[in-house]
């Protein structure tokens, strides 16, 4: 199972929001590219890139900070939501050296845009499932809809989607402990592989997730649970990178 740090930008800064909350930001830091190095330096092995203005306006606004940390790290998996709402983003992003775009309002509101996009993009493409109370939201998570986010899940099960990243949108940047319930639910739904995110403290949620992750899941093979996006908790210093990614790797 990996450890991911997210890395969310608004305005340029990385910062955290409380349950997808605009108005409600931390600033980490301006510098992008200097977080980036911070998680490499910590042993990350993927990064989870959030352009939250890109979110909210339905293209990306923060495009030039994703393509400078991809640029640092031409070797580093990186994966990309917020704003992935063409094709044209999508070539544009994979050009400058990003690995994933995340599709997640289009999934909801154009479900033929994900088959579109991993057609013409085959192995690039994750669905980004953020649900309240198990409802799929959009739009920056300003919106909830009336799709149930397991149901959505199987719909996707023949597009060749990568992965779904699965976000618990009450727990996100919370620090109340991720939802494993609801996690394990999603990885159950489908054959498509889960990467867990929204509410990870600190190493007891690690332990949680890797108790009922399958043995053996790897980005290429099996469903399951096979990566954990952890945001606040690494900036506070509630969870080490590190020591985590260790855990995970015995």
């Amino acid at each position: 199972m990996l450890i991911i740090p997210a890395i969310d930008l608004k305005d340029g800064q990385c910062v955290r929001l409380k349950q997808g909350v605009m108005e409600d930001s931390t600033v980490f830091s301006d510098d992008p590219v200097a977080m980036a190095e911070r998680w490499v330096a910590a042993g990350a092995r993927r990064l989870h890139l959030v352009d939250l203005n890109g979110a909210f306006d339905g293209v990306p606004v923060n495009d030039a900070a994703v393509k400078a940390i991809a640029a640092a790290y031409p070797d580093l998996p990186i994966q990309i939501g917020g704003g992935i709402r063409s094709l044209k983003t999508i070539e544009t992003y994979l050009l400058a050296g990003v690995n994933y775009l995340i599709i997640g309002t289009q999934a909801v509101k154009q479900p033929e845009f994900v088959s579109e996009a991993c057609k013409a993009f085959p192995g690039h493409i994750i669905v980004g499932l953020d649900a309240k109370a198990g409802l799929v939201a959009t739009d920056g998570w300003a919106e909830v809809s009336t799709v149930q986010a397991t149901d959505l899940a199987k719909q996707f099960e023949q597009a060749g989607v990568s992965a779904i990243v699965y976000t618990d949108i009450s727990r996100d940047g919370m620090m109340q402990g991720v939802n494993v319930e609801a996690t394990v639910a999603m990885a159950e739904a489908s054959s498509i592989p889960v990467i867990a995110s929204g509410g990870i403290t600190n190493m007891q949620d690690i332990v949680a997730l890797r108790a009922v992750a399958r043995p053996g899941d790897d980005l290429d093979a099996g469903a399951g649970i096979i990566g954990a996006i952890t945001g606040r908790a690494i900036y506070e210093g509630t969870l080490d990178v590190a020591e985590a990614q260790n855990y995970c790797d015995q």
